[in-house]
């Protein structure tokens, strides 16, 4: 008797990978057009990037932060995905995800409020086009397809880009999303940074597809898989989805296989979880170091460039969180007043208890 022909997908999806771990070009049909100047923009932001992260973290420990997530090992899926947008798209991030934010226009002292926890860290200024981290995991995908729909109706040519981890992967509002932007083709990119843990859950136990790309199959839209510690990889693969959502082609699914050099969060330990193997393996594939292997070879940068770029991020840093530091406390009427354009009338009644 025949059986029913079920189909499983047992082989892994290949992921695109453009610049070798020894800073060399491996697949130059997938180079991405950039010039010199572009190039050594990149680098600075990747730079920049983990220099103000490690003080970031130096900062939390102070208590001068409240919540921080790392994101040193990162610095290409995160600068890289930035860098291939235009400023006019939009950027509905996760918790990890304030690089994108400040490259886009967001000042580095509002980041630092709003790990600080006050009011004005959420308030975007004008003419930058993005959220402000969302804690709740994945629930900022179905705030990007409110931003993408609007863009469908309206006919602009503006995509939204929203990330999320292998853990977030793994949440019903990234399958509704999915589901919904195949449905009405929606100008959206589900970026997926999978850095192989959800806090100390192994992506292993994380799904039993072979790869997070594979679930674009079952939306009905477009899946990708590419080395996450390859710059080039990232912005290739990002500027490819852009061009489909601004043409009517619908959404992308990317899978950015990169991993964090630190804890998830100031308050892990991930020893616990993590071999000295494993972080070692990983150490060789650094996607600033890669890059600037293919820099150097170029004559496009130096060590002196990097010293430069880590004494100059140093000083702002310091110069952001005292901004950040002077701004004004924050008030119980300044918090519920920020929020509502008009207050609730049980709002307004405990407020006027705490005065």
């Amino acid at each position: 008797m025949s059986k029913v022909p079920y189909e499983v997908y047992t082989e892994d999806v290949e992921a695109l990978s453009v610049l070798s771990p020894d800073g060399e070009i491996v697949n130059k049909d997938m180079m991405p057009k950039l010039s010199d100047d572009q190039l050594k923009e990149i680098m600075y932001r990747m730079v920049f990037t983990r220099t103000w992260d490690d003080r970031a973290v130096n900062l939390g420990r102070q208590g001068r932060l409240g919540f921080y997530a790392p994101v040193s090992g990162q610095e290409a899926t995160m600068v890289g995905s930035e860098f291939a947008l235009e400023k006019e798209d939009f950027i509905a991030p996760g918790y990890r995800d304030i690089p994108q934010l400040v490259w886009h226009g967001l000042p580095l002292y509002q980041a630092f409020l709003y790990s600080r926890g006050h009011q004005h860290g959420g308030q975007i200024p004008d003419g930058v086009n993005v959220l402000m981290p969302q804690i709740i995991i994945g629930a900022q995908i179905l705030h990007a397809m409110g931003i993408a729909m609007g863009y469908k109706l309206k006919k602009q040519k503006q995509v939204v880009i929203t990330y999320t981890g292998d853990g977030g992967s793994s949440e019903g509002d990234f399958y509704e999303g999915l589901n919904y932007a195949g449905v009405y083709k929606l100008p959206v990119i589900f970026f997926v940074q999978n850095n192989g843990y959800a806090i100390t859950t192994p992506f292993a136990k994380q799904t039993a597809a072979l790869s997070i790309a594979h679930k674009a199959v079952a939306a009905g839209i477009k899946g990708v898989k590419v080395d996450g510690m390859d710059i080039f990889a990232v912005i290739k693969a990002v500027q490819e989805a852009a061009e489909r959502g601004r043409n009517g082609e619908g959404a992308t699914l990317i899978e950015a296989v990169t991993y964090r050099f630190r804890p998830h969060s100031l308050s892990d330990d991930a020893s616990k979880y993590r071999t000295k193997e494993e972080e070692a393996e990983w150490s060789v594939k650094d996607p600033i170091a890669r890059f600037a292997k293919y820099l150097e070879k170029k004559g496009l940068w130096t060590e002196e460039d990097t010293a430069r770029v880590k004494e100059e991020a140093k000083a702002t840093v310091n110069e952001e969180i005292k901004k950040a530091e002077k701004t004004e406390k924050m008030t119980i009427s300044g918090l519920i007043d920020s929020m509502f354009e008009q207050t609730p009338k049980h709002l307004e009644e405990q407020k006027a208890d705490f005065q």
